[in-house]
């Protein structure tokens, strides 16, 4: 509600004045408006700010007190028409000066709120009238308040919603019923003193008692505390402005125990506030100029601040001191800051803090007294000398601190017994001698980050009690430094990334779970044995070459880009899944490691992508699920014995030429990508999709899949009759068979098709067969056949399907570019019923297409016999029932010597929808009565003289590139005039009405005469078009 008001005075300013003006004053609100959502936080007690005359009054600061109990909230719902009304008066400083001097608290400004509503509403005008359209003010009832210093509560005001006439309109008994609803303790200021006008609020006489009226909104307490938990001080600072409920619960002591400040604040604000939640036990102050006097003078108040957090600023020696005034204090954080004055020592001591962490501080020498400090962070820092006293000290980092000497160092390290982590990464000075007495002095140490120490070759150096040991890019650690680790039993970890000069690795430790060998370019063997070892990560290890782990915990291993590795030696009961990807080294004896005896009796994953050095791949696993070879060219056999086998990648093995799958639990494969595969073996009772296209030397397969459904062997060219008699016996189920291309079958593997009983699917197109006996009288299931491509079928081939009616089932023919002739194809339309799907493509026997006539003559066709092939519109499905033929679509494409295509009325064909012409060049004849036909294709036609359609329900006939003819408009004929039509689409509705779009150009005439035929009884229009 404050920002709606607030916007209410922009408003108002934008109308009376130039956009520089404006802006100036929305800053100036601005900064009032921080200052205020500041003051909410300090609840009733703190808030001081003045109001000092600004040439109206008498120039004397007005003290103003707000009434004992009164809620932020209610100061920030008043606070823009105050600030209008008072700005009258000239109590504000010009410019967006700070406000000074003191609001108080009296009871004897009652009135001040009653003079102030007045004189808004009396204002009146336009511009009042249209703010109340589009809000409600805010009356107050009375509610129960808790004071935040636990006294008891007050009765406050509350705000409540109420639409009233306009201002301007309002009587004066209704005026003085809604100032009835204000308490007098409600109240702001002296009325005597903000008269203005002639606006006066007299009578009184109305005045309510507001003690039952009590509004709250219907969140509860518990409810609305949840939801500002998320909240942080600043979002809570606003929430309080919206009412007292919200006031209350934004200002509960929970939500302000952690104190930040991110912003420039006053010292005065900065107190008021430490004052106000006395309870706080974290403090936070990022980019303050002024923290450390900040900080100082809140020491009396926050007696229980356990953590102290600064970020940026100057902080001396009166600082640090200031620090035992804080007896809770445990934690003391300070980051990008300066310490002290650069000349002299810092001290620091405080017999209660635990934790101290100082990162990128500036300052020349420091020295902690901290007698139950624990850890201690000195990350990039730039002192020269550090000197502790700290004797329960657990935790120093000392990390990127560059000026530290050696010496330095060691007497810090060795002056705290319990030390147990410790961190020196990057500390450049560091040498074996320090790390010595460190190691005497602290036998407690378990955790040492030396990485980034160049003098650090850890020879000599004995850590018995170390678990975590980090040497990334320690340029001195070599084989040698590896037996001073064998005397650290119970180290967990070890990372030993970049070091150059490492050749090899052989440790055993027992409680080894841990080890990073990352870019070792001299690094050649790995020998690891620990029973524990859960994780290896081994990359860039150019000349790395033997691999040797023993490990019953370890569950992955990862080992990619090792290009010389040739020797794995794996003892990991518990391993599962290997990646050895782009190992060229790796040699077939790596096959021994991962089948059944070989160390990974677990092994469920197995990754050996290019690993291209591989030629002979023999497994035998009994756990094996996931096997990847892709890429690996020099292959030329496979031998898998693996029964839970179930996935296989094959990809890019372009060599392989013996494989072998018994047993495996594959459902699927495809060994259509292993184009030199001569002999195949497979025996996979799961197994229910095989491809084995493009396998074109394939002439041995053995193939034992009883749940196989689908076998796809196009293109293999010597698969022979043997071969498929084999699989037809051992795989009974198969439903689909494609033996495309294979030129090898004959009489004999047709012959073994009797076992397939639920074969629904055969595709023999590019076959040299002659004889198709043995499919007619063995696949009764059969729906569909391709013969695409059969040049040696003669008219005879298909006599079973018309003469002795076989394969009642079959629903799709193809004939596509066969030997078929002209008699063959008639009888196939004629008599066999049954087909749905019947293609014809590029049959060069067919001459003509005569379906429902025994002559037709094409010549002399006038109109009447044109329509006496019309046959009415079956709507109805009993007329679709009495048609004997189910044939929907018929290709025709691309037959280069048909010349006519003559469908009556008498071939019952009900249901034949599609009809495709496209590309018979020399098809000069079309005469079509088919009741239900919607697309007839006729692109690329150039000959077509005759087109004439008894098609009712045609809604796509598409003349691409066709060279239509001349229409006669007395007997519709056809005549050439070359007239090129592109993306011709007609639509033919049930009306019989045709309408016809084109876009076309003229070749050899300038004028082009295009007609929209209507056929039958409709009309004839006819549209000229100049070109």
């Amino acid at each position: 509600m404050a920002d709606r008001r607030m916007n209410n005075v922009d408003d108002g300013d934008r109308r009376n004045g130039d956009d520089h003006e404006r802006q100036q004053d929305e800053d100036d609100e601005s900064d009032e408006f921080d200052e205020l959502e500041l003051g909410l936080s300090l609840g009733r007690r703190g808030w001081k700010a003045g109001l000092t005359d600004g040439g109206g009054n008498n120039g004397e600061n007005q003290e103003w007190d707000l009434p004992q109990g009164i809620g932020e909230s209610w100061l920030y719902g008043r606070q823009v028409p105050t600030r209008q009304f008072i700005a009258r008066r000239g109590n504000l400083r010009s410019g967006g000066e700070e406000l000074v001097g003191e609001i108080g608290m009296h009871q004897d400004n009652d009135a001040t709120l009653q003079e102030e509503v007045c004189f808004e509403m009396e204002r009146g005008g336009p511009e009042m009238d249209k703010d109340t359209q589009h809000k409600r003010p805010k009356v107050f009832a009375s509610v129960d308040f808790p004071s935040s210093s636990g006294a008891e509560g007050t009765n406050q005001p509350a705000i409540v919603e109420y639409v009233p006439e306009s201002p301007s309109r309002l009587s004066e008994n209704e005026l003085a019923y809604y100032l009835s609803l204000f308490s007098n303790s409600d109240a702001v200021g002296n009325p005597d003193n903000l008269s203005h006008g002639g606006g006066t609020c007299e009578d009184k006489s109305n005045v309510r008692n507001t003690e039952d009226l009590e509004v709250r909104m219907d969140l509860s307490d518990d409810l609305l505390h949840l939801i500002f938990s998320f909240l942080d001080q600043k979002d809570l600072c606003r929430a309080g402005a919206t009412c007292k409920q919200w006031l209350a619960a934004s200002t509960h002591e929970e939500f302000w125990r952690c104190l930040q400040f991110n912003t420039a604040i006053s010292q005065q604000n900065f107190v008021a506030i430490c004052h106000r939640y006395p309870n706080a036990t974290e403090l936070t102050m990022a980019a303050i100029t002024n923290a450390d006097v900040l900080v100082m003078e809140a020491m009396s108040s926050l007696r229980h601040l356990g953590t102290l957090v600064l970020n940026k600023g100057q902080f001396g020696d009166g600082f640090f001191h200031a620090l035992t005034e804080c007896p809770a204090l445990t934690r003391l954080e300070i980051s990008d800051a300066s310490l002290g004055n650069n000349i002299q020592e810092i001290t620091v001591y405080h017999d209660r803090l635990q934790n101290i962490q100082f990162e990128k501080c500036r300052v020349l020498r420091i020295s902690i007294r901290c007698p139950q400090l624990q850890i201690l962070s000195l990350r990039r820092t730039t002192m020269a000398h550090v000197s502790l006293s700290c004797p329960q000290l657990r935790e120093l980092d000392l990390k990127a601190c560059y000026k530290l000497s050696d010496a330095a160092i060691r007497s810090a390290a060795t002056t705290c017994p319990l030390l147990a982590s410790l961190n020196l990464s990057s500390c450049s000075c560091v040498t074996d001698e320090t790390l010595r007495e460190i190691a005497f002095a602290c036998p407690n140490l378990c955790s040492l980050d030396a990485s980034y120490c160049p003098n650090v070759s850890f020879e000599s150096v004995r850590l018995p009690m170390l678990l975590d040991l980090n040497l990334d890019s320690c340029e001195g650690i070599t084989s040698a430094s590896m037996s001073a680790l064998s005397y650290s039993h119970l180290l967990e970890a070890l990372f030993l990334d970049n070091c150059g000069f490492l050749t090899s690795i052989s440790l055993d430790l027992p409680h080894l779970r841990s080890i990073s060998l990352v870019h070792l370019r001299k690094f050649v063997d790995l020998n690891l044995r620990s029973p524990v070892l859960q994780c290896v990560k081994v990359s860039r290890c150019s000349v790395l070459h033997r691999i040797s782990i023993t490990s019953r915990a370890i569950e992955k291993l990862v080992l990619q880009k090792q290009e010389k590795l040739a020797t794995l030696s794996l003892q990991c009961h518990n391993l599962q899944e290997v990646d050895l990807s782009d190992c060229e080294s790796l040699t077939n004896s790596v096959c021994e490691v991962f089948s059944d005896g070989g160390g990974c009796p677990m092994l469920r994953s197995l990754v050996l992508d290019n690993c291209e050095s591989l030629s002979v791949v023999r497994l035998n696993s009994s756990s094996l699920a996931s096997l990847s070879l892709a890429g690996c060219r020099a292959m030329t056999y496979l031998d898998l014995s693996c029964p839970y086998l179930q996935k296989v990648n094959l990809d890019g093995c372009d060599h392989l030429e013996n494989a072998s799958f018994c047993p495996v639990g594959l459902e699927s494969l495809n060994l259509g990508i292993c184009p030199k595969l001569s002999v195949l073996l497979i025996e996979a009772p799961k197994m229910s999709l095989l491809e084995l296209k493009g396998c074109g030397v394939l002439s041995q397969a053995s193939i034992h899949c009883p749940s196989l459904t689908s076998l796809d062997a196009s293109f293999c060219r010597k698969f022979m009759d043997e071969s498929l008699s084999t699989t037809a016996v051992s795989c009974p189920h198969i439903e689909s068979l494609i033996l495309s291309s294979c030129l090898s079958i004959g009489f004999v593997g047709l012959s073994s098709l009797h076992w397939l009983r639920r074969l629904t699917l055969l595709d023999l197109s590019y076959t040299f067969l002659m004889n198709l006996q043995p499919v007619f009288d063995t696949c009764s299931q059969l729906v569909s056949l391709k013969l695409s491509a059969c040049k040696f079928l003669t008219d005879t081939s298909l006599d079973a399907l018309y003469v002795e009616g076989s394969l009642p089932a079959l629903r799709e023919l193809d004939l596509s570019y066969s030997s078929i002739g002209q008699s063959a194809i008639l009888k196939l339309l004629a008599y066999c019923k049954n087909l749905v799907h019947l293609n014809l493509n590029g049959c060069v026997n067919m001459h003509e297409l005569v379906w429902g006539s025994s002559d037709h003559n094409s010549s002399d066709i006038t109109v009447a016999s044109f329509a006496s092939n019309l046959t009415p519109v079956c709507d109805d499905k009993e007329g679709l029932k009495k048609s004997d033929h189910l044939l929907e679509f018929l290709n025709c494409t691309g037959c280069p010597r048909i010349k006519k295509v003559f469908v009556t009325y008498k071939a019952n064909c009900s249901f034949l929808s599609k009809i495709n012409l496209n590309l018979c060049k020399n098809l000069k004849e079309v005469d079509l009565s088919c009741t239900n036909l919607s697309i007839l294709n006729l692109s690329y036609c150039r000959s077509l003289e005759m087109l004439k359609l008894n098609c009712p329900r045609l809604n796509n006939l598409q003349l691409l590139v066709t060279f239509l003819v001349h229409v006669d408009k007395s007997t519709f004929l056809l005549k050439a005039i070359f007239m090129k039509i592109d993306n011709v689409i007609s639509y033919l509705l049930q009306s019989n009405l045709a309408t016809l779009y084109s876009s076309f150009a003229s070749e050899k005439s300038s004028w082009i005469s295009f007609f929209i035929i209507f056929l039958e009884n409709t009309k004839v229009a006819i549209f000229r078009a100049l070109y």
